[in-house]
């Protein structure tokens, strides 16, 4: 055999190696559950934009913190026999001044605030931790939260804060019991 068709038969060889079936046993095993929601979110209320508007430094150094702004969570469809409760967590990272409120986006141009949650009737609904159970109906619900502006200690302390926009995102998550 020459040199030629030596190179040949190697690298019909190696073609027919590289090209060898793949075994046929179960290598992909994909596992799931369906469930079913006592609610659905109503549509268009995944996404909840909140304008604060134009907030005043001197409040913040007055006041601590502004009046809520109401935002409302829409869940329709509910059924009770799937779940009597539901729990709101807001997700997001956390303010390292004050404990439990939302820090505001690094590329914002203010510093020294937070943004914190809470109920209509003035309960904290602290970042990353569930809030109390609100009882369902069947049929549509509505669960408000107030969003509000607060001045971090320090920044109050030593009229520190800085002026300019910000802004900030959290997740909700709801728990069904």
């Amino acid at each position: 055999m020459n040199w030629r068709n030596r190179y040949l038969y190697t690298l019909a060889l190696a073609l027919a190696l590289l090209h060898t079936p793949s075994a046929q046993g179960e290598n992909v095993r994909l596992h799931g559950a369906l469930v079913a929601e006592p609610c659905v979110i109503a549509l268009g209320g995944e996404n909840v934009t909140l304008d604060f508007g134009t907030v005043i430094d001197k409040y913040l150094y007055t006041n601590q913190r502004t009046h809520g702004q109401p935002f409302d969570i829409r869940l329709t469809e509910c059924d009770v026999s799937l779940g009597k409760t539901v729990k709101v967590t807001f997700s997001g990272i956390e303010n390292p001044h004050l404990t439990g409120l939302l820090a505001i986006d690094g590329a914002s141009q203010a510093s020294g605030i937070a943004i914190g949650m809470e109920t209509p009737a003035g309960q904290k609904l602290p970042l990353n931790k569930p809030g109390q159970g609100v009882r369902l109906i069947n049929g549509n619900n509505t669960l408000t939260v107030q969003a509000y502006v607060q001045g971090e200690p320090d920044a109050i302390a030593n009229t520190a804060i800085e002026r300019g926009p910000f802004s900030a995102i959290a997740t909700f998550n709801l728990e069904y019991e």
